[in-house]
This record gives C-alpha cells, structure tokens and sequence, in this order.
C-alpha cells in the first residue's frame, strides 16, 4: 500500500508528512483547524486530535532480558521503547479503555476501580503485524521494543491494550471501511515514529554519560544532556539502588499523533532518581 502524503499548516509553518501505509482516514482532518492537543480552544474531531493529548513517548534501558537464550536480546548503543501513552492534560490518566479490543494475557493493573480487565490469551500480534505485510515493521520492533522476563508481543499485547485503547485517533471509527487490528498496526508504527526521534542514548553519550558499573552520575548532568537535546525536562527515572532505567519524553501532538510532530513539554512527574551516584550500568554479557 502506497503511504499517504499530508501537508499540515500551522500558522506560518508547514511540513510535508509521510504518514504510514496504514492510516486513519486523516483526510476528515482537512476542514478542522490543525491545534495542538491539550491546546484546541473549541470542540475537534477526536480522530484528528486525542482528546487525551499528553502524549508521552516512553523508554527503558535494562541490562537484560532474561530471555537471551530464546533469541530476545537487546539493541545495542540504544534504549529500549517502553510505549506512547495518552495522558489527559492534567497529568492524570485512563486506562483499558476498550475491552473489546483488549489482548492482555497479563492486565496490570488487573482491577480497574472495582471491574476486572479481562484475560486475554492466544491472540499473537506478531502474526497480526505479518498478516498485513509488515515484516519491515516487525524487524524494528524486534530489535527495539524488547521486553524483560516476557516474550516482547505480549508486552506489545499489553502497550496497545492500556494505552492505545485510550488514544481516540486510534479508534476503530477513524478508519475508512475499518479492517480488524489495523488500529494495532497504525498504533505500532506510531510509537516506532515518535521513539526514532528521541535517541536517549545518542543524547546522553554527546554529554559523556556512557553505560559504565564503575562510573556514577549526577541528576543535573543526566537532565542537561536530554535537555540540551530536546528543550524540555523529562522524567528520569532509577531503580531503588539507584541505576538509571527510564525515560519519558512529554509533549503534545499536532494533531493526531500519527502525524508525528511533537512539542516538547517539561515533566509533570519529576525524578525518581537520586541527585548524585547515579548508575547507568553496562548490559550484561551476551543481551546484546
């Protein structure tokens, strides 16, 4: 399928996007004036904006997966994707927000107030992602969002299922003549979009922050490497021990977040890691 050409224009500027082979049906966007989420002063069509608008692109770096004999290894000189979360502007979040479309094997949490997030299992979203052609796809998410102490399309299983349900561009009625998962492949091609433009561990080597167990780091050197990169402070987030272990980077999207472009907002969560001896610790022998 060929991919879809847009050209968006915000004010005076304008950029010509190259949207994924598959795509919501952005074309009902064109007479919607284009507005960053969290930012529209008037009602939108939630297919064009998500109504939960921060949007949070989201990584780990572990030292391991406990699965390399199977094969499941980590990138090297890269972090890892985690997802692309739906906040609402205030910080706050959903959750599960479709259970019709839920294929957890493993709910986390497993109870939302006082309703049980059903069990889903034998629903394999590496066969779905090779049912529609995109081995390419496929390849890049098997290198990249790598998961630990589980199979890695079960913690895709488990993205989509808490995240993506909560994204309204990603709802089943934005798509023209709607084809069954076509909403988890256009959701997995959003989150490998947004990822590629945060190189977590490009930024931090820049700074000469390099994985090392005998080397420590401080919180503000740690900060002014991903600000520097990005204009904004995201949350950074450690281990109790104090090994570095998360990033998430904060923004809105203009427009649907599968239009791919981002302003970089500050954290809303802070630090979790402490301001001096901070570890980022070489992978183990062999996850690489």
């Amino acid at each position: 399928m060929r991919s879809l050409i847009l050209v968006a224009a915000a004010g005076a500027a304008s950029a010509s996007l190259v949207l994924p082979p598959i795509s919501p049906n952005l074309a009902q966007c064109l007479l919607s004036p284009l507005s960053y989420s969290c930012e529209n002063k008037t009602a939108v069509n939630t297919c064009c904006v998500p109504t939960q608008g921060l949007v949070l692109q989201t990584q780990f770096w572990d030292t391991h997966t406990g699965l390399e004999v199977q094969g499941q290894r980590l990138p090297r000189k890269a972090w890892t994707i985690h997802g692309l979360w739906p906040d609402n502007c205030d910080g706050t979040f959903e959750q599960y927000c479709d259970f019709s479309r839920q294929y957890d094997p493993k709910p986390d949490p497993p109870v939302l107030g006082n309703v049980t997030v059903p069990i889903v299992e034998g629903v394999k979203l590496d066969e779905v992602i090779k049912s529609f052609g995109r081995h390419d796809l496929l390849r890049y998410m098997n290198k990249y969002w790598v998961a630990q102490g589980q199979p890695s399309p079960e913690f895709w299983a488990h993205e989509f299922s808490k995240h993506a349900t909560c994204f309204s561009t990603f709802d089943t009625k934005c798509y023209r003549n709607y084809k069954r998962h076509e909403d988890v492949v256009n959701f997995f091609d959003t989150v490998v979009a947004a990822y590629k433009q945060y190189p977590t561990y490009a930024y931090l080597a820049a700074r000469g922050i390099v994985p090392s167990n005998s080397t420590t780091y401080t919180l503000r050197g740690v900060l002014r490497a991903l600000e520097a990169a990005t204009g904004a402070t995201p949350h950074v987030g450690c281990a109790a021990d104090g090994a570095l272990n998360e990033v998430w980077y904060y923004s809105h999207s203009l427009g649907a977040p599968q239009l791919g472009i981002y302003k970089h907002l500050n954290t809303t969560f802070g630090a979790t890691c402490p301001e001096t001896g901070i570890r980022y610790l070489e992978r183990a022998p062999g996850s690489e």
